[in-house]
């Protein structure tokens, strides 16, 4: 396991959630970190949090849908801090509904964010860890594709996307450039119910989140994992769920 003490990671949808926990967990084992989410004022409250612990953490405002706003992400992390070993693209959303609510704005939405948020990442981190000869990609996807059921159909069909992308990307890569997917199950954080526009399925999924939900610091624990092996080493899938979830 390699010391993680010094390397410079970003993490988008890092102002709450998973995202949150997984910035918190990297500052506190050395990492300089690079949070990037749509809300500043909760990015700003989560580098104070990291600093007056001790940490090193700048923020920038960006929306992953917006090919730009990566770029400008990335760049922030070089100037700030002269490199960049990991991007972990964390943001996503669910707009959970049957198909024929014909939620086309939210099935947009999931696009942009899901597939394209993750696609314009790696297209802003890929040259800088090519000229580094190193550089390892995290995915946050979900378990959401794993098991298929109604409701999630497009959101699940996004994250499946994701995992075809990063195993077409891993055969194309020479091993300078690692990729991870995590795929978290349930986790305790408002993401779910979130998700969800009608009372019914709200109240569900409020009720499998409270009973079955594992702390996010366990899916910063599996980032950490994949992340700190050796150079030689990838970790291509990691799934993580509640032990009780079917």
């Amino acid at each position: 396991m390699q010391d993680l003490k010094g390397k410079v990671i970003a993490v988008t949808g890092a102002s709450e959630g998973i995202g949150k926990a997984i910035a918190l967990k990297l500052a506190q084992n050395g990492v300089k970190v690079v949070l990037g989410a749509r809300n500043a004022e909760q990015l700003e409250k989560v580098v104070e949090e990291i600093k007056d612990s001790g940490g090193e953490a700048v923020y920038v405002k960006i929306d992953v849908s917006k090919k730009a706003d990566l770029v400008k992400f990335v760049n922030v992390a070089v100037e700030q801090y002269g490199k960049l070993d990991v991007i972990v693209s964390n943001a996503g959303v669910a707009r959970i509904s049957q198909i024929d609510e014909l939620d086309t704005d939210g099935w947009d939405e999931m696009i942009d964010i899901n597939i394209k948020g993750v696609l314009y990442g790696m297209a802003a981190a890929i040259p800088v860890f090519k000229q580094q000869q190193s550089g390892h990609i995290v995915n946050i996807i979900s378990t959401s594709g794993l098991k298929i059921v109604p409701t999630q159909a497009v959101y699940a069909g996004t994250k499946n996307a994701v995992r075809t992308i990063a195993e077409a990307f891993r055969q194309e890569s020479d091993g300078t450039i690692r990729i991870t997917g995590i795929s978290p199950g349930y986790v305790k954080t408002d993401f779910a119910t979130k998700s969800v526009t009608t009372e019914t399925h709200k109240a569900a999924a409020h009720k499998a989140v409270e009973e079955l939900g594992i702390s996010p610091g366990a899916i910063a624990d599996a980032v950490i994992y994949a992340i700190s092996q050796p150079k030689d080493v990838e970790i291509g899938d990691i799934v993580i769920r509640p032990a009780k979830q079917n």
